[in-house]
């Protein structure tokens, strides 16, 4: 089941389109003005409003309401309202809620929808340090790309935790030496959580980022001791990498920066 806001439930002619082709069912949020195209004669009807109990993660129920708003006919894509003031629908707490669940029934959608939020916080803060949160498309295909770059980041964060390599016995003769070598960088963070992590690797991509800025520069005024010296540089982190990545994968595998 796909669970998400209302930037993807109005994007019909991309993202929801793909989840009808793969058949998933989903639960999302969509605004209060979405429209529906209307066969001559039929009219939007808005159901009896029910009352259920919102039941949080800690075990704490809530009262709210729920409505079906039916497009002519019902049709196997369902339309709800939920608050929790069903006479004065404050904006801060009322819902539009698109279903795509076979036999759902009005208790579930609120909840079901509810976990959404718990999803976003739980991955908060990995979108925002992967940088998965300062990109919005809807474009399915632009949506997949970006999804691919974003965990490709995060698989090559992860192989670096302790916990993915406590098993890994071979090479160490060559990942301490090379680890007590990159420790004298006055950036390198010796922490072991996943941001330390992250941070450590960054400072082997920006030597790469910051001779691709200067190239522009080299072209003007060539400078061939600059350029010897980021391929000295390129050098020893080559050596560096592949003596920590042989922890990991087999003696066939090398990385190189170039």
């Amino acid at each position: 089941m796909v669970l998400a806001d209302s930037e993807y439930g109005e994007s019909e002619e991309n993202f929801v389109s793909i989840l009808n082709k793969e058949r998933l069912n989903f639960v999302l949020a969509i605004r209060s003005n979405h429209g529906i195209w209307l066969a001559l004669g039929q009219r939007i009807r808005y159901n009896k409003w029910r009352e259920f109990e919102r039941v949080f993660t800690t075990g704490e129920k809530e009262k709210r309401y729920i409505r079906e708003i039916i497009f002519g006919k019902k049709r196997e894509i369902r339309y709800w309202q939920v608050t929790n003031n069903k006479e004065t629908l404050p904006k801060n707490s009322t819902w539009y809620i698109m279903t795509k669940v076979p036999k759902i029934k009005y208790q579930e959608v609120g909840n079901l929808y509810g976990i959404r939020n718990w999803v976003e916080y739980g991955l908060k803060q990995s979108k925002n340090e992967l940088g998965w949160a300062d990109f919005r498309v809807t474009d399915y295909s632009r949506i997949e790309r970006w999804w691919e770059i974003v965990m490709s980041a995060y698989l090559m964060v992860s192989l670096q935790s302790e916990q993915l390599n406590e098993a890994k016995e071979a090479n160490l003769h060559l990942e301490k030496p090379a680890k007590e070598e990159m420790k004298k960088h006055p950036w390198w963070d010796e922490g072991k959580g996943w941001k330390n992590i992250l941070n450590n690797l960054r400072l082997f991509i920006q030597p790469l980022c910051y001779f691709n800025l200067l190239k522009p520069w080299l072209i003007i005024e060539f400078k061939f001791q600059i350029i010897r010296l980021f391929c000295r540089l390129f050098f020893q982190l080559n050596q560096l990498i592949n003596s920590l990545l042989e922890k990991i994968f087999s003696h066939i595998f090398y990385f190189s920066s170039a």
